[in-house]
């Protein structure tokens, strides 16, 4: 994959988010978030900041949600019967999502409550 032309580069990392699509649950939902937050951005209309802010933690999320699927991919691959170390790397994985997510819906409370100041 090393040297690759860009255009095949791009189409590596599509073929990874439709598989994420079609196999990870917990993608479809945070994308589902992701529209959400885009549609209270639409109708609350906040400043430009709220929307930068917003969106980088969506992509903050969805990457964190990605790395944990590859991960978890992996070490399914590499070691498939249950160890304690490796349930250890898949939960501190999670929790990093989970703290991007409860970071993101921080963000998401600061917003409409700045809205609602003005």
């Amino acid at each position: 994959m090393k040297n690759q032309a860009l255009h095949k580069r791009f189409g590596f990392a599509w073929h990874g988010l439709q598989q994420a699509w079609r196999s990870e649950r917990s993608l479809r939902v945070q994308l589902g978030f992701a529209v959400a937050a885009l549609i209270a951005l639409i109708a609350l209309r906040p400043a430009l900041v709220w929307w930068a802010l917003a969106g980088m933690m969506i992509a903050l999320v969805l990457a964190a949600e990605l790395i944990n699927t590859a991960l978890e991919h992996l070490v399914d691959h590499l070691h498939p019967e249950r160890h304690p170390r490796i349930r250890l790397v898949k939960d501190c994985a999670a929790a990093a999502v989970l703290l991007l997510s409860f970071a993101a819906v921080w963000v998401g409370v600061l917003m409409v409550l700045s809205v609602i100041e003005r």
